[in-house]
């Protein structure tokens, strides 16, 4: 079976082989893991600091402070 992925490598394109996608698709799933596993630790962090809803609570918390151009005073966040 052959597989009609195609990988860019210079000017030059090539068929990825069975063997090629399932290492891909290994390696991806390995990130993949890492990146959720920070990620939830991240979002327990948040909560743990008083965003009740983790990092969802810190995004609008975020979006809020540029949505109202609120300054924050560099003395502060050095404080």
């Amino acid at each position: 079976m052959q597989f009609a992925l195609y990988r860019g490598v210079g000017t030059k394109e090539e068929h990825m082989t069975k063997a090629q996608l399932l290492k891909k698709i290994a390696y991806l799933e390995s990130v993949n893991d890492q990146l959720s596993t920070e990620v939830s630790y991240v979002d327990n962090l948040m909560r743990l600091l008083g965003f009740s809803e983790g990092l969802a609570t810190v995004k609008a918390t975020a979006q809020e402070i540029l949505e109202k151009g609120i300054d924050i005073d560099e003395s502060e966040q050095n404080a």
